[in-house]
This record gives structure tokens, sequence and C-alpha cells, in this order.
């Protein structure tokens, strides 16, 4: 019997570090993926204005998974030498800390959470197993570590003279990527807006109010009631802009969305998603939701993935794009690509050049394929990471 008890107890260690080791790969594998479609082929020309670029992407969501950044990974769609691959300046890197079961487009309740199973799974620090805010706070130690660890090559980007220093450096011909943290859904506030302070000392530069559902701060285009700003809503926007934090309205509800550029005083970024215009799927902003936002000096990210652009091609992504810029003018929007977050894109963040040819294909001149793939999200940073009393100063890039 004895024997038998410890066979047992072997077979389970042997089943339970599997599980730990083998299981976190396979859930992003099933959920991170690149579709098998023919991308369009890269012109000499494109390929010489591509590696000239600035690149900038808003949105990433690559610190949620258990794999190291400055390695080349086999699956998901970022890590460090695929960012240097594709030419990118500056990826903006979220921190996902819940999710509801069965999660869709729709309707979704708060009362349940992937992302607990994820920590486990992922052997994660115990403190993050059920706290929210602890989960940014890892996300952020994460990407701190990465950077410590990569000889310059990842950079943290917390002010604008580290953005002008990033810069320089490459324009002088240094391999320099800047990282820059931002959150997805303030429900890591726990109710508590000295929270927000935190994650600002943390490095959180950006952030979005809602994710997948209505929380204490607002309705998510997601969620249930889909209502808008909440009063503890309204003061962590104010809150924010005076941390020189850039709010997101990227999955909030349409009222949200409305209440916010009312009361926005700095710009506000749509980080990642779609138009109505040329995708039809409700998370997708309005005509007017766009102008609104241009109003503030903000710009929207267009996204990668089906359900931003009702496709994965580079060219539906180029036609979002085309539609912003005919609809506000180009100073108003760039990418925001979705990378690492549970979508299927048609490419990785080493074949940036697609995009480039695509909006070449659509007759986009240089100077303004220089500004969607990153000068007009570097301003916005560049002004956006000001203190109130320096924005009205801070020179273009």
């Amino acid at each position: 019997m004895r024997r038998v008890a410890i066979g047992a107890a072997a077979l389970i260690l042997v089943a339970a570090a599997a599980f730990f080791l083998l299981a976190p790969g396979m859930a992003e594998r099933s959920m991170n993926r690149i579709a098998r479609t023919p991308l369009p082929a890269v012109s000499a020309e494109t390929r010489a204005l591509h590696d000239r670029l600035a690149i900038a992407d808003l949105h990433g969501d690559t610190l949620l998974w258990q794999r190291s950044l400055l390695d080349a990974a086999d699956r998901g769609h970022v890590d460090l030498p695929r960012l240097e691959a594709g030419n990118v300046a500056l990826q903006v890197f979220s921190s996902v800390t819940k999710t509801p079961k069965d999660q869709n487009y729709d309707a979704n309740g708060a009362d349940s959470d992937n992302i607990t199973m994820l920590a486990i799974g992922q052997l994660q620090p115990v403190r993050t197993w059920g706290s929210l805010l602890e989960r940014s706070l890892w996300h952020a130690t994460k990407l701190h570590r990465a950077a410590a660890a990569s000889e310059g090559r990842l950079r943290l980007i917390h002010t604008p003279d580290d953005l002008a220093r990033l810069l320089a450096d490459r324009a002088a011909g240094q391999r320099a990527t800047g990282g820059l943290l931002s959150i997805e859904g303030l429900h890591n506030l726990e109710g508590d807006l000295r929270n927000l302070d935190r994650l600002h000392a943390a490095g959180f530069r950006m952030a979005g109010l809602t994710h997948f559902f209505d929380n204490e701060l607002a309705g998510s285009m997601h969620g249930l009631g889909k209502g808008g700003l909440t009063p503890l809503g309204r003061q962590a926007v104010r809150r924010m802009e005076a941390l020189s934090m850039i709010v997101d309205v990227a999955h909030a509800s349409h009222p949200a969305v409305a209440e916010v550029l009312a009361m926005a005083r700095r710009p506000v970024v749509s980080s990642h998603g779609g138009v109505q215009a040329t995708c039809r799927v409700n998370r997708n902003l309005t005509d007017a939701e766009i102008r609104g936002i241009a109003r503030t000096g903000g710009v929207i990210g267009i996204g990668y993935w089906d359900a931003a652009v009702c496709d994965t091609s580079p060219a539906a992504i180029a036609a979002a794009i085309a539609h912003v810029r005919d609809l506000v003018g180009i100073d108003h929007v760039g990418l925001g690509s979705d990378f690492d977050g549970a979508v299927t894109t048609g490419f990785d963040a080493g074949q940036l050049a697609v995009v480039t040819q695509a909006l070449k294909d659509r007759g986009f001149t240089d100077g303004e394929v220089a500004q969607v793939m990153g000068g007009n999200v570097l301003r916005l940073l560049r002004g956006g990471l000001a203190p109130r009393d320096l924005q009205a100063a801070a020179a273009p890039l």
C-alpha cells in the first residue's frame, strides 16, 4: 500500500509539473494566432521607406503571457526580436487583469474571471492570484526586469525626455525600442482612487476605464448595463489628467465615450479597434466618436484582427485608416494592433512592412505613411506625458 501511495503521489507531482510547464503555452497558442493568408509583396521602395520610419503601436497584451519578452518565441505576436525586425520604435504594453468567462462583444457580467486561473497556472506571485491591482503591478515588474536585462535594447518610457532620447538615439543608429505601460480597465483600482497614484508610480502612463464588463468607473460596450461614467469614473479621468496619464476609451460604452469626450481637457485615445464605417461591429467607433476624439487632439489606433476591420488583411487595416484620415485628417490615426490580445491577426510584429505596403497601395504619401505608422502616436505621447504646465510648450517630434 505504501508503494501504491508513493506511486500515486509521484504521478500527481508529474501531472502537476506537466500542467504548469505546458498549459500556459498551450493556452496562448490557442488564442494568439496568425492566419496563414497571403500577404502583399513588399517592394524595395516600400522596404526602404519602412526602414526609415519611427513606428509606434498603441496596444499589445504581451505582458499577460508567460514567456520572455527578450527571446524570440514560437507563439504569439510580439517579442523584442520581432519588434526589432519590424522596426518598432515604441510599443505600448497593456496590463489585462480580468476577463469574464465566455467573453463576447455583446454582453458580459463581472462575476467571473479567466485571469485568475491563468495567474495560478503561470505560477505568478501568490499576491496576484486574488488582487487585480497586484496583477498590474506584476506586469510592470515584468517589463522593468526585461528592460534591465536587455542591455539597452528595451527602454521604459515614462516622460517626454525619455521618448526624445529614445528617438534621438535611434536616429543616430542605436538599436533601441521603447516600452510604455498601459492598463486595460481600471477595475484594477479595486474601488480606491488612491491606487491610481500607485499605478502611476509603477510606470503606467495610459489607461482605459473598462474592458469586457461594466465596472465601478463606467459602462463597457460589452457589459450588461452599458451605462456612462460613475462619480468614481469622473474622478479617475480628472486624476489621470493631473498625473499626465492618457485616457483610453477603447471598450467603453457609447455613453461613457461621449461623457469622457465632453469633459476631457487633454487628448484622448482609442488605443485599439476599428470604425463602424468599414466594419460594423458594436465595439467600433462611430463617425461622431471619431470626430470627438479628434477634437481633443487624440489619436485612434486601428487594430489588425477580424472584429476590428472585418478581415485580417493589411488592405482592410488600410481601409479603416483611410476612413479616419478622410473624416478628420491624417493627424488623428495610428496603429493599435491588439497583438497578443487573444486575437488572430494576419502577421506578427516582425512583418509590419506589409501595413506600410498596404498604405502605399492605397495611395498614401510617404509623409502620411510616416504619420500613421508612428508619427501621430509619438507626437501625442510627447505632449500627453508632459506635466500640465509644460504641455503647451512641448515641441513637436
